[in-house]
């Protein structure tokens, strides 16, 4: 009789004990795939104006757009210190030891969870810029991102990208778990390091003035076609010493304003956005390479 009193009290202790450890879970979220809960933005900052225009880069055409069911795999990049404290697509100032990231398509700003898909390392990303414009690429991490992923030596590595939704006025940027799983059989082939580009031209429309012919191979802001060369001539002036009249491409009539040239196609991004703020909602980046 004792021994069965002993047993129901410990069956006892060990459903109570399991009913804890639940509730345990539940007070950390219980999120997808076992780890925490996003973020619950209660008061989503406003997507950034002119973010979410068509543009182009080397001849390819990105479309940003709400994309709530946005979930892909793809191979992650990182950017540091070249860039460090340079504005963003969004106007904020890239900070490498925030949990932040770019992206081509996605709102600005908004929310990611990224998971790496070696160690089953995941994060929140706040998306504050555009990129990253290299073939085969789906998002630009911060130094500290790429840390909390564990993609920090390697400078690449495959992801998963999900959305979140709107990203709050500040931050957003959260660790979500740190375990490591076992590494695949067959290891992911890591590409060449990456390398960041060299530290762009401020993004202003007013700098210094670019070579008497402006090269080929570089980027460009357009900021509207005219059908005479007086009137293109005007709008240059008023763009400053940057600008070009060019006649346009082709068998087009008529003349183009271009900005540039720009060193890569971040900074060029950042130089449409300070042109379309000064009354030129149209125009685009191009490429000239």
């Amino acid at each position: 009789m004792k021994a069965k009193m002993t047993a129901r009290l410990l069956k006892g202790v060990l459903v109570v004990a399991a009913f804890s450890l639940l509730a345990a879970c539940a007070s950390f979220g219980g999120g997808r795939d076992g780890g925490l809960k996003p973020p619950v933005v209660t008061d989503p900052a406003p997507i950034v104006s002119g973010t979410m225009r068509p543009y182009q880069i080397r001849g390819r055409w990105y479309r940003p757009a709400e994309q709530p069911n946005y979930d892909e795999v793809g191979m992650a990049s990182w950017y540091g210190a070249q860039h460090n404290g340079r504005p963003t697509s969004t106007g904020e100032r890239f900070d490498m030891n925030a949990l932040t990231a770019a992206h081509k398509t996605l709102p600005l700003p908004s929310l990611v969870e990224v998971t790496n898909r070696a160690n089953g390392r995941r994060v929140i990303l706040r998306i504050n810029d555009r990129g990253p414009f290299v073939d085969g690429r789906i998002i630009d991490l911060s130094r500290a991102a790429a840390e909390e992923l564990g993609l920090l030596s390697q400078g690449v590595g495959e992801v998963r990208v999900r959305y979140v939704g709107r990203a709050p006025r500040q931050g957003g940027g959260t660790p979500m778990r740190r375990a490591e799983v076992a590494a695949p059989a067959q290891p992911i082939s890591q590409p060449t390091p990456y390398l960041a580009v060299p530290a762009p031209v401020q993004a202003t429309v007013v700098a210094a003035a670019p070579a008497a012919v402006p090269p080929a191979a570089a980027y460009w802001v357009q900021a509207g076609a005219y059908a005479d060369q007086a009137s293109a001539q005007r709008i240059a002036d008023r763009l400053g010493r940057k600008a070009w009249v060019q006649n346009m491409p082709g068998n087009g009539q008529g003349f183009r304003v271009v900005v540039g040239p720009w060193p890569d196609a971040s900074a060029a991004e950042q130089a449409r956005q300070a042109v379309a703020a000064r009354g030129f909602g149209d125009a685009l980046l191009i490429s000239g390479g």
